[in-house]
């Protein structure tokens, strides 16, 4: 497998195909699921073809999404190094940072005012009529981890049961939110499914852009409010209230929908990690099912 050097080597080319011209020094960037490298104007984002195919649906609704939402998408497509092939989306780069999870630094009337833009961003995705083919990408299965249906959440709680990983307090709350929950998801509208602050760029005070679409499917505006407010740290009532206004959803409508998508995940990641939750895990599901954090909001 090609090392950390031979990937920014590739990403160099592949940004200077793209552009037909020199794109200048790339540096890499931390990312979780893929090799990124950004240069004056362009971003590189590398996969090797073996891995996931994420990067591929991102690209394929990056061209379609409604104009101005993310950064506008230059180039797709595979590099061959040697052996091995790399898949590859290229895109402009937007001068902006992102706010940051928790929204570090950030006073109550700019982190309202972020809300406020992100909120009429994610509207406008919602209200998107994709093509046939965008439909198509949106619907292919995902293990999205998020709330499903009922049976299915109640199911996972019960295996977390059986195994003595968690408390029973944890787990009473887990069940209590289950049992209240609808008997399946809605699949109305095209959801981003994880626009939390790190996904967004901004600069001065204004929202630029959503970026990294590769989980996006249809869904119900719920599965992005409560990416926008559950990382929105000692901001979240505000965010709940920029939310809950601009939708017109009551409060206890809106916190009920976030605490059911919270417990989904959680009971999902435990699922995929054995041995006991970590203590920053264990922290997060009891501040969800013991101190019930969202109902006090």
């Amino acid at each position: 497998m090609a090392g950390a050097a031979p990937k920014a080597a590739i990403a160099q080319r592949i940004a200077t195909a793209v552009l037909g011209r020199d794109a200048g020094s790339l540096s890499g960037v931390s990312s979780l699921s893929h090799h990124v490298f950004v240069g004056p104007d362009v971003v590189v984002k590398v996969i090797e073809g073996s891995r996931h195919r994420r990067l591929d649906r991102e690209a394929a609704l990056a061209a379609e999404l409604p104009a101005g939402l993310t950064a506008p998408l230059l180039g797709s497509g595979t590099f061959r190094y040697g052996a091995q092939e790399f898949r590859y989306a290229c895109y402009a780069r937007i001068l902006g940072t992102a706010p940051g999870m928790g929204l570090p630094g950030v006073t109550a009337a700019a982190a309202r005012s972020l809300a406020e833009q992100a909120v009429e961003r994610l509207r406008t995705l919602h209200a998107w009529v994709p093509s046939r083919g965008a439909d198509r990408v949106l619907r292919e299965p995902l293990g999205h981890g998020g709330f499903l249906d009922r049976d299915t959440l109640l199911d996972g709680i019960g295996r977390l049961a059986s195994d003595g990983r968690l408390t029973g307090p944890v787990l009473a709350g887990l069940t209590a939110i289950a049992t209240q929950a609808p008997p399946r998801a809605s699949v109305d509208v095209p959801v981003h499914a994880d626009c939390h602050w790190d996904n967004w760029l901004a600069a001065d005070g204004r929202v630029l852009a959503l970026l990294d679409f590769e989980w996006a499917r249809w869904g119900e505006p719920l599965d992005d409010w409560f990416f926008l407010a559950a990382f929105s740290g000692p901001h979240r009532s505000v965010v709940l209230d920029v939310i809950a206004r601009a939708t017109g959803l009551a409060p206890d409508e809106l916190a009920a929908g976030c605490e059911l998508r919270e417990a989904a995940h959680l009971v999902s990641d435990l699922l995929a990690e054995p041995g006991p939750p970590p203590p920053q895990r264990a922290r997060e599901l009891a501040a969800l099912t013991v101190h019930r954090r969202w109902q006090r909001h």
